[in-house]
């Protein structure tokens, strides 16, 4: 968890400081106010492109320096940093005690998750956008998935540049790559099956609640590295001709179905879908909180408002305790129902304020 936030020249927010409690944290506020881009900031801790998947240039604050940044506390004495420069506003810089890191590096410390209007329409979005989500949840489990991704995709990257820019490519080269490709492709594999087999266990030894239970399954290349290596081999002219790469492990999608009817997540209605999803978010964040070293990060932005007040109290009752969640609403009053701890924020104008601090 965070024991204080910093934000420099971040979105709409010029300089603010936030110390947020272990439980519930929420920020309340017009839209417009900023509430999304803190938790975007908090997203921006864990690798990869954060919950809005922005370009990093589209990060820095209009009229700012042409940079930004974001700084962290750890309860463990460990400061993490990330951000860009005005000189080089598409490279990110990542630092963990003031020293400079890999972003993969950030696993290692914090476990971020998150759920925004924007995934409402997963189920039925392309499967590239399931594979995301899927490796985020991986991620959570795994610190290690995010390396392995990393190699797998510059590999992979090359071979395709190999075959499209040149008519008779080195063999050996491709080869070299393609090996590369199997050995992180392996290591992606085993690590998204480990995390599903563990999140669909939990689920199914639940009881029913008041968010529909999903069931998961993955499609697609089944981690066996002789058949990658035979299909990539075999592949080249194929793969050259499409321009893309059309066998591994970044083909793979994940099925959802509500569990208890037995129907396909993309065939249920929107709130159905949002329930789902919601539902299994949470279950995911018990099971890192279960099985990590470290309690999850939660980031829900936009959820409660779309809830009815009996699945608003079940996802208030459901959450506590799972880790540090925080929580955005337009409203302060959907979240007067929240026991136990909460530390409360109001949000105006990239203005941030304690609103209250409750037990």
């Amino acid at each position: 968890m965070l024991t204080r936030l910093t934000l420099t020249d971040f979105r709409n927010h010029v300089a603010a400081t936030l110390i947020p409690g272990n439980g519930f944290n929420v920020l309340a506020g017009p839209n417009g106010a900023g509430k999304t881009n803190v938790l975007e900031a908090v997203s921006l801790l864990a690798p990869g492109r954060g919950l809005r998947r922005a370009a990093l240039s589209d990060i820095a604050r209009e009229g700012g320096s042409g940079g930004f940044g974001v700084a962290a506390d750890l309860p463990c004495d460990v400061r993490l940093g990330t951000g860009t420069q005005s000189a080089a506003p598409e490279r990110r810089i990542v630092r963990v005690n003031g020293a400079g890191a890999p972003a993969t590096a950030l696993a290692e410390w914090l476990s971020v998750l998150w759920l925004t209007p924007a995934m409402d329409r997963l189920f039925v979005e392309p499967a590239g956008e399931r594979r995301r989500f899927l490796d985020r949840l991986t991620l959570a489990l795994d610190p290690g998935h995010a390396a392995h991704a990393t190699r797998y995709d510059a590999a992979m990257r090359q071979r395709n540049r190999l075959l499209a820019q040149d008519a008779a490519p080195d063999p050996d080269w491709l080869t070299a790559l393609e090996a590369r490709m199997v050995e992180h492709g392996v290591a992606l594999a085993a690590a998204r099956a480990a995390c599903v087999a563990a999140l669909d266990a939990r689920i199914d030894a639940g009881p029913a609640t008041d968010f529909p239970r999903a069931a998961l399954t993955l499609n697609g290349w089944d981690g066996d590295a002789a058949r990658l290596a035979a299909d990539l081999r075999s592949g080249r002219a194929r793969d050259a001709a499409a321009g893309r790469t059309l066998s591994g492990p970044h083909r793979v999608d994940l099925t959802v179905t509500d569990r208890d009817r037995g129907i396909a997540a993309a065939r249920c209605s929107t709130g159905e879908q949002k329930a789902l999803l919601l539902g299994l978010v949470l279950a995911h964040a018990e099971l890192v909180a279960a099985r990590a070293e470290r309690a999850p990060v939660l980031l829900l932005d936009e959820v409660a408002a779309h809830l009815d007040p009996q699945r608003r109290a079940a996802l208030f009752a459901r959450a506590s305790g799972i880790g540090q969640v925080w929580l955005t609403g337009t409203e302060a009053a959907l979240f007067r129902d929240i026991s136990g701890d909460a530390t409360r924020f109001d949000v105006i104008g990239g203005r941030i304020g304690i609103a209250q601090a409750s037990s």
